[in-house]
């Protein structure tokens, strides 16, 4: 037994907000609009989402993941390390060290509800919606 999922992610006081949704398959277009009717806390609404498989056999009792996705932002701005410190902010210090000493080049601003910064992977999409 195969089943895909889609989890949406949306600005969290200390974390992401998640939530999980079935869907047929990895179809993004689907998940933009399914993205449309979720809400969270204090009104958060989806930064991104991003799809995963499980799988069981007859005698498994639990299914198990077989694959993800990459993240699908829903819009954002992406950055480099080199443009923030261009920027000559102060208060990007704290970011630009995160970045240094985790070695992420990008990061993605998406303000779709409360403003979340992520770093971009390389498997990552950022969506023109």
């Amino acid at each position: 037994m195969k089943k895909h999922f889609v989890t949406f992610f949306s600005p969290g006081t200390m974390v992401a907000e998640q939530t999980k949704k079935p869907i047929d398959s990895w179809d993004t277009g689907k998940a933009v609009e399914i993205a449309k009717g979720v809400k969270e806390r204090h009104g958060a609404l989806p930064y991104g989402f991003q799809f995963t498989t499980r799988e069981r056999n007859n005698d498994e009792l639990d299914s198990r993941m077989v694959e993800r996705s990459g993240m699908y932002y829903l819009g954002g701005n992406i950055l480099t390390l080199q443009e923030i410190k261009d920027r000559n902010d102060h208060k990007d210090r704290i970011l630009i060290s995160n970045m240094e000493c985790n070695g992420w080049d990008k990061i993605v601003v998406n303000d779709n509800s409360w403003s979340w910064t992520q770093p971009l992977e390389k498997t990552d999409v950022v969506l023109s919606i």
